[in-house]
């Protein structure tokens, strides 16, 4: 239930593009045609499942306070955080590298549409948003991380291939000629975000039996104290 309840929170409640906004360079840049966007989000997915568990492991294993205590008693004390910035650059910085190789491998066409941004994929802050997402939210196991960052993934692939088929469709529109390009693409990605928003009581059903009557002591307390004053001041 825990990873079910991650996985659909990740993806339409904590969004990487709706909620937080994050990886908006290459997510406008490269939405203008479905087929760049698909190719691009299945990178940023699979960076994703691959960086962010690694960057639990060197979290848990290396960086954090006392992480080191595996070696002896006399690294215990040794505190390595300040490196969590660089050190997950550098996981990422690796896997972009990978997935440049793969892509120009098997879809040279794909990587000359992608142009630049297969290999800014490695500073897209949407990436190195997700491990520390990992990091400040505590994650608690591997697998959870992983969940989390396929997840995370997907979120921003949805949000990239359904701002592409809107803007491929809307080339066809009576747009203002003030809005067209960023503008109308801006605008719609505004209201897509409110739209997600609606998905935040989703997962927040569990204490309904407790709410009402959590309401009704409130405003019989309010009711109680506003007596009080009316009381006082007569």
């Amino acid at each position: 239930m825990e990873h079910l309840e991650l996985f659909f929170k990740s993806i339409f409640i904590d969004n990487m593009v709706f909620a937080t906004f994050l990886g908006m360079c290459s997510y406008l840049a490269v939405s203008k045609k479905v087929s760049t966007a698909v190719g691009l989000g299945a990178a940023v997915i699979f960076v994703m499942a691959i960086t962010v568990p690694l960057n639990w492991l060197l979290d848990t294993y290396i960086l954090q306070d006392g992480a080191l205590a595996w070696l002896g008693e006399e690294y215990a004390s040794y505190d390595l955080s300040f490196l969590s910035f660089i050190m997950f650059i550098a996981t990422i910085a690796t896997m972009v590298q990978l997935v440049e190789i793969v892509v120009e491998k098997f879809s040279p066409a794909l990587y000359n549409s992608l142009g630049i941004f297969l290999p800014l994929i490695a500073v897209n802050c949407a990436i190195l948003g997700g491990s520390l997402f990992m990091q400040s939210r505590e994650i608690e196991t591997l697998g959870l991380a992983f969940n989390y960052g396929i997840s995370s993934g997907i979120g921003w692939f949805l949000a990239i291939l359904a701002i592409a088929a809107i803007r491929e469709k809307i080339r066809y529109s009576n747009v203002p000629p003030a809005l067209r390009g960023l503008g109308i693409t801006f605008i719609i990605t505004g209201l897509m975000a409110i739209g997600f928003m609606s998905f935040g009581g989703m997962l927040t059903g569990g204490d309904e039996e407790e709410k009402p009557e959590m309401i009704i002591e409130a405003i019989n307390t309010q009711e109680k104290e506003l007596a009080n004053t009316i009381k006082g001041t007569k």
